[in-house]
């Protein structure tokens, strides 16, 4: 009973305008976030995803139409924000893949130790982007 007390840990509230900016995310909680992000985004061009697919596959006709709008643009849409958006939703759907089975991979295995998930955090962000990027050129016409 002679031992001194050991002192409570202090707890006091976050100020949004002095703490959040200084505040430094953890990769494993930037994945997640980004994850939502992703499929967010996904939902949101989900007509556009829609459109591509039936104009790619109905006819050769709507192919050409498909082709075009990349090549030309569409509407009013100049070809290199039609490839821009594309590009968003490549590296979102990769993103979103990876973080899922990342996400799939610790809940089956119960592996969640802080390491582990900064780690696979990493590759997440890796693989998403280094794909992206080669996907990125194939669709701007660099190879």
């Amino acid at each position: 009973m002679n031992e001194p007390a050991q002192k409570r840990p202090e707890f006091r509230n976050i100020h949004l305008f002095s703490d959040i900016p200084t505040y430094r995310l953890p990769l494993a909680a930037l994945v997640s976030i980004l994850h939502r992000v992703s499929g967010l985004l996904m939902f949101l061009l989900l007509p556009l995803i829609i459109w591509l697919f039936d104009k790619s596959v109905s006819s050769e006709i709507s192919f050409g139409t498909f082709r075009a709008a990349f090549a030309s643009g569409l509407g009013i849409v100049p070809a290199w924000l039609l490839k821009l958006v594309v590009l968003a939703l490549i590296w979102s759907y990769l993103h979103h893949l990876f973080a899922g089975v990342r996400h799939l991979w610790m809940d089956v295995t119960h592996h969640t130790t802080k390491e582990f998930g900064r780690q696979t955090a990493l590759a997440t962000l890796v693989a998403a982007v280094v794909l992206t990027l080669a996907l990125g050129a194939k669709l701007f016409g660099l190879y």
